[in-house]
């Protein structure tokens, strides 16, 4: 277990999103804006099996790597249109299409900056452009 940023965090979440598949993967940078987090990462599942998949990457990765466990229960209701990891400095938000179309989450926070990821190329963006 080691410290770890709410940064490197971030990132780290991003990653393991990505490494699942999830698709729109996007970090809100909140320090400046509002108090109770420094992070937003926020990706899309294609369905709900895919978001649970993302969420269990998530808590089983981020604990073996750093000790840390999301603060109280997964967030976002009986179903998995929306989930929420709570990791205080970083909160992660793992949205089905439908959900993320419906809260724009992107939307209500943009005047926060984005981070810079340097995630993996969607296959199907490098299909289209051969």
């Amino acid at each position: 277990m080691s410290a770890i940023s709410s940064e490197a965090l971030a990132r780290r979440l991003a990653d393991l999103a990505d490494s699942k598949k999830a698709e729109e993967v996007v970090v809100l940078d909140m320090r400046g804006l509002v108090a109770y987090t420094d992070f937003l990462v926020i990706c899309t599942a294609r369905n709900e099996r895919q978001a649970r998949a993302v969420v269990d990457e998530a808590r089983v990765k981020i604990k073996a790597d750093t000790g840390l466990v999301p603060s109280g229960s997964d967030r976002g209701g009986g179903d998995a249109d929306w989930i929420i990891l709570d990791y205080l400095d970083c909160v992660f938000h793992i949205f089905t299409r439908e959900a993320r179309d419906r809260y724009q989450l992107e939307d209500l926070w943009r005047e926060a900056p984005r981070l810079e990821l340097d995630l993996a190329a969607p296959e199907a963006s490098s299909a289209a452009s051969a």
